[in-house]
């Protein structure tokens, strides 16, 4: 066990590795401590990747990577359907939930993904070994914290008793709702928890074929007067996950293949392979750092499963925190920089977590609802009723607002313009160049993304050729900081931007925008914190 590295990583869970890769791949060495020897594949966990999640495994080059290993493509299902059972009635449908679409789309440069998190995992766990500057110590835990102003120092438990000191220039917690991370802080949990118990459980059904299925769809929800639940694919091979809505397995309640079988409509044989208690949990931590440890992903924020943003939330607090570390740990930013996470993520899991909770509120009054299956007139207007009133639930499915159209207007890091800041619309994207924004995507005629061509540290865009660039180039060298200057004449519009230069975060969120460069010097000195 090392006795001292620049950074260690408690957790090797998603957020754990994305932070790993992203500091490997900038040579900063890392280690990272988790307790799992292997990744097991009988509980998916999270199933969706969004499209803002791919778009940053596609930074690291892994967007491929993982379809190629997602055991349902796209291309089969991008539906989510309400129905009676699996096999039943479909009352309602929404399209291209979750950001599922078979082919390109202008505003983004990936698609969603269902995938069950395992599979994710493996993928981040191969691309961190990759990079020789990450160790990954498996069968270990971090089980105590002690933050300082100049460091931390933990203490790492081992297989058989056995006990390691590793002293860190930082310390990022991404061990977890229940890991050591957060009480070394000092932080607590705000917050509370949905009203309904559930029942994770995964099972597979070979007799169910294709044809018996009501529509084919990525998600079924089902509803009905003695409860319901969510039924989905795991692969299509006849490996399925469910999750029970309303079942209290720890009062020894439910039967898992007996409620399968409910949701599924058939009388069909269900080989259960594994079942997880669970109610869903809306908490927020009221701080986000120490002195030099950080937390990430559920360390943080607990956010209920509904519209899949917990772990993505994670992804995304996993690259704002590692790039600016880099910028720390190479010398191009000072530690001032690294006050700007809690002041940017934070408020974007306060969001998250609040529009997802409004979701079980609906879910309950669909159950309530009897007779729904009943093949009577009664029954079709029964129907109907229900899903007109199934329409506020689109939020859940259709969030390319909340999942892009997050910003760090208010960030110090960020050069304010003035301009109007963007309302929070979960449903619907509008692309903004403001400052603080993602900067709105663009296919080149190359067919490569706008993305692809962004640097590894800073980008400055260049819309217009008559745009001198020379004082940022200059005011860069002096920092140490990389930039990339990237001429754009031709692959954007500027008055679609607003300005003729925009200077792009290594997170691909604009820092500052104008028309010429001569407060260059005062924009880098915002934009790293000084």
């Amino acid at each position: 066990m090392p006795e001292h590295v620049p950074v260690l990583i408690a957790g090797g869970g998603p957020s754990g590795l994305a932070v790993a890769i992203e500091l490997g791949r900038a040579g900063i060495r890392c280690l990272v401590i988790e307790p799992r020897e292997t990744v097991g594949t009988d509980r998916p966990r999270a199933k969706t990747t969004s499209v803002r999640t791919m778009e940053l495994l596609r930074r690291w080059g892994l967007a491929d990577r993982v379809r190629d290993v997602a055991p349902l493509p796209v291309s089969y299902a991008q539906d989510v359907v309400f129905c009676t059972a699996v096999t039943g009635r479909e009352i309602t449908r929404f399209p291209n939930a979750f950001g599922l679409f078979a082919h390109r789309r202008d505003e983004f440069a990936e698609c969603g993904q269902q995938i069950p998190q395992p599979a994710v995992e493996a993928v981040l766990r191969e691309a961190a070994a990759e990079l020789p500057a990450v160790e990954l110590r498996t069968g270990h835990r971090v089980a105590e914290v002690r933050d300082g102003a100049d460091g931390v120092r933990a203490e790492i438990a081992g297989p058989g008793g056995s006990r390691y000191v590793v002293d860190a220039g930082y310390l990022i917690g991404c061990d977890g709702a229940n890991g050591v991370s957060r009480a070394a802080i000092g932080a607590r949990f705000s917050g509370g928890s949905g009203e309904l118990p559930n029942l994770n459980i995964t099972f597979r059904v070979p007799g169910l074929t294709e044809e018996a299925l009501c529509a084919r769809g990525v998600h079924y929800w089902v509803l009905g007067p003695d409860g319901g639940g969510i039924v989905g694919r795991m692969d299509l091979d006849g490996t399925w996950w469910a999750i029970a809505h309303g079942v209290d397995a720890r009062a020894g309640t439910g039967d898992p293949a007996a409620l399968v079988r409910r949701m599924l409509g058939r009388e069909l044989d269900v080989e259960v392979l594994a079942t997880d208690p669970w109610a869903a949990r809306m908490l927020l931590a009221d701080r986000y750092r120490g002195e030099r440890v950080f937390l990430v992903g559920d360390a943080a924020h607990l956010n209920p499963p509904w519209g899949g943003h917990g772990y993505n939330t994670a992804i995304g607090d996993a690259v704002n925190l590692a790039w600016k570390l880099v910028a720390v740990l190479r010398g191009w930013a000072g530690p001032a920089l690294l006050d700007s996470y809690e002041a940017e993520r934070r408020p974007v899991a306060e969001q998250t977590i609040a529009d997802a909770a409004t979701q079980e509120t609906q879910l309950a009054w669909a159950y309530a609802h009897a007779d729904i299956d009943a093949d009577t007139s009664a029954g079709t207007a029964r129907r109907a009723e229900v899903a007109k009133a199934l329409a506020a639930k689109r939020v859940e499915f259709h969030s390319l607002g909340l999942v892009l159209g997050y910003h760090y207007a208010g960030s110090p890091i960020v050069v304010d313009d003035g301009s109007p800041v963007p309302k929070h619309e979960p449903l619907t994207y509008h692309g903004s160049a403001r400052p603080g924004a993602r900067l709105p995507h663009r296919w080149l005629p190359d067919g490569s993304s706008l993305y692809d061509h962004l640097g590894s540290g800073f980008t400055l865009l260049r819309l217009d050729g008559a745009a001198d660039v020379t004082p940022f180039v200059r005011e860069a060298e002096k920092r140490r900081v990389p930039l990339t200057v990237l001429d754009a004449r031709g692959l954007a519009d500027p008055d679609s931007y607003r300005a003729v230069l925009l200077l792009v975060r290594p997170d691909q969120h604009v820092a500052w925008r104008g028309d010429d460069a001569a407060d260059a010097a005062a924009v880098l000195d915002t934009v790293l914190g000084s």
